[in-house]
Formats: structure tokens, sequence, C-alpha cells
């Protein structure tokens, strides 16, 4: 048995990792420069650094300022989940911009997401849609941060990592320095465009995997075609479009499930569509519970069981794109459980948004 104390095998993720990445690197066209040598990557013991593109601007992490590092510094996946949050944010506020919006994000996944008339009902409800996830979490919001939410910030049962916000008072930043390991960072304002090359790039062994980025087109009511006998209800339609923007930024397989305002369960990552649909209805129990809400999913439905889990579950509606040869099937089923049934499409369309995502 080892005789090393427990406190001595805590300083590995103390510990800064010597990087010696070049100071610029060039992809195609497109010039990035270091700006962060992180602590360490993903796992300790492993060099990393953050690089932005050099002509990006706009609310994105290029512009992205540090106000308060805290004593560990920004982190590998604290950028990371800053980035999902602030994509998330940015087009969220484009569809509801007199909103106040909370987005909060824990290993590339959201964990909460609300919206409100002021901006501590936005991050209470936002916290409240997954408290034990929300633990740790990184925060994200579309105001300035003002003393009274500030104070919530700070509370330690929520050990929050990252705050996100366009604006500070200046109170609020005294109050939250007073949490030593809080990093806080200002993003640039979200009525400019965010603006980079527009191109995603995963590395694979030995090669890049580069496409064009995706952004949904599902923003109005507009852009949904309606397919069941049961026709939604207003609410239903805008929780729809709400919880349909949520699922484009969760792994998939996603299912999303919430009301106009807020998440109230998220399953993301499953290998299959009935096991993240059952994730999302277990977990929104610790918080809003799964009646009377919309369930969205990233993609179509070969087999009726996630209908059928919804209406046993309490929800009213289904947005989702078609394409499966059982698309019929559902449907039908759908309607002898007095679903409303959504599609990702225009009416006249035959093709419906698929929303896959892979971070």
């Amino acid at each position: 048995m080892s005789s090393k104390p427990i406190s001595d095998s805590r300083r590995q993720y103390l510990t800064q990792v010597k990087e010696e990445f070049p100071e610029a690197l060039l992809l195609g066209e497109t010039r990035f420069i270091k700006k962060i040598s992180m602590r360490y990557g993903e796992n300790p013991n492993y060099p990393a650094a953050f690089y932005v593109e050099a002509e990006a601007s706009g609310p994105n992490m290029a512009t992205m300022e540090v106000l308060q590092a805290g004593t560990k510094g920004l982190s590998f996946i604290n950028v990371a989940d800053m980035d999902l949050g602030q994509r998330l944010l940015v087009k969220l506020n484009s569809i509801y911009p007199q909103d106040s919006l909370a987005v909060m994000v824990k290993h590339e996944m959201p964990s909460g997401v609300a919206k409100a008339p002021s901006p501590l009902e936005a991050f209470l409800k936002a916290w409240g849609c997954d408290p034990l996830a929300n633990f740790g979490s990184v925060n994200v919001f579309n105001f300035e941060v003002d003393e009274s939410l500030a104070l919530r910030l700070i509370e330690s049962p929520r050990n929050i990592e990252v705050v996100y916000a366009p604006g500070y008072q200046p109170e609020a930043l005294r109050i939250l320095a007073s949490r030593k390991t809080l990093r806080v960072c200002r993003m640039a304002r979200l009525d400019l465009p965010s603006k980079d090359n527009g191109l995603e790039v995963k590395r694979v062994a030995g090669g890049l995997l580069i496409q064009k980025r995706f952004d949904s087109k599902i923003t109005s009511p507009e852009a949904i075609d309606v397919i069941s006998e049961r026709k939604p209800s207003l609410e239903e339609v805008e929780a729809a479009i709400f919880n349909w923007i949520v699922a484009c930024f969760t792994r998939s397989n996603a299912v999303v499930i919430g009301q106009k305002d807020k998440v109230h369960g998220i399953g993301s990552g499953q290998r299959s569509r009935i096991d993240a649909a059952e994730n999302a209805i277990r977990l929104s129990q610790r918080g809003y519970g799964p009646q009377g809400c919309v369930l969205a999913s990233d993609a179509f439905m070969p087999f009726t069981d996630v209908v059928e889990l919804a209406a046993a579950s309490g929800i009213t509606a289904v947005i989702a794109p078609l394409g499966s040869i059982r698309d019929e099937e559902v449907i039908r089923r759908a309607d002898e459980l007095h679903l409303a049934f959504l599609v990702t499409r225009r009416p006249g369309e035959t093709d419906s948004e698929r929303a896959f995502l892979h971070r």
C-alpha cells in the first residue's frame, strides 16, 4: 500500500506542465496566435495551450478577456466549456435579445439553460435545471453581473469554476474577487457579429477533419412544420424552438426536454436515442420534472419507443427531424397518444434539419 499522503496526490492537478508549442500556427490561410499556456491539457502531465484566430472579432473566444485568473488560471476544459456556452448564448440571444439568458456548461455539455425578465431570475432558473450537474460549472450570461448576482455566484456550495459575461459592476467584481479559485472573464459585446473563418476542425491520428460550422435555421414558428393531428399551442411551439436550440449544442445522441423559458432535462452523448430520452426524463427529476414539457430530439426516431416514453412521462409535444423508414409509424403512434409532433423544416419542404454534435 502506498505511503504517500492523499494530499500529495493532488499536486498533479496544481502543477504547471511546460509547453513548447510555437507562438503561431497556420491552417490554410488562417493564422492562430498563442494566447494562454495552460496548466495542462484534458489530463495532468500533458502540455496544452490556447490559440486564437488572428482576424476573429466579436463575441467569441478570440476576444475573451480574463479579469480574474483565480489561483489556478483557466484550464483546457474551462476554455472548451466557455466556448460551447458562448456559442449557445449567442444563438439564443439572436432569438431572444430582450431576455436575460443564463447558460451553464459542464464537460462541454449544457447542464442548465434558462431565460427570464431579470438576470438574477435567469440565473436561479438555470441553476434549478440540475443543481447537481451545475456544481462546478462554467456560467455564461448575456447581461451585466451586479452585486446581488455576484453574491450568489460565490456561494461555496455552488463551486462555480468560471463566470463569463459581457460586463460587471465594480462592486460585483470586488465580491467575485473574494472567491480566490473563481475565474472571471469578459466577452465582447453581444450586439456585434461573431466573426471567424467559420470552419470546425477535429484532429484525428494522421489527419484533420474539417467542416463548415452548423447554424440552426429553426428560430421562429415559421421554420417549423406540424404533421400531427393535434396542433401545438403557442407555448409548445415556443418551447420547441428553445429546446431545439439547446439540443443543437448538446452532444449526440441528444434529447432535451423543457418548456419555453428553461430546460428541464438533458440526455446527451448516448449510443441509443431511447437511452438519451430516458436520461433526459430521469435527470429532470433533480429539478423541474418532465410534466408539460416539449421533447427535442437532434435526429429522427427510428422506433416508437421515444414518443411512448414521452407520453407516459407527461410530455405533451415532440420536435424532431424526419428521415426514418418508420416515420409514418412513429407519427401514427404520436397521434394515438395525443402528442403534437413538430418537424424541423418549413411547411412544404421535404428535408428536415438535423443537429448532430460530436465534440
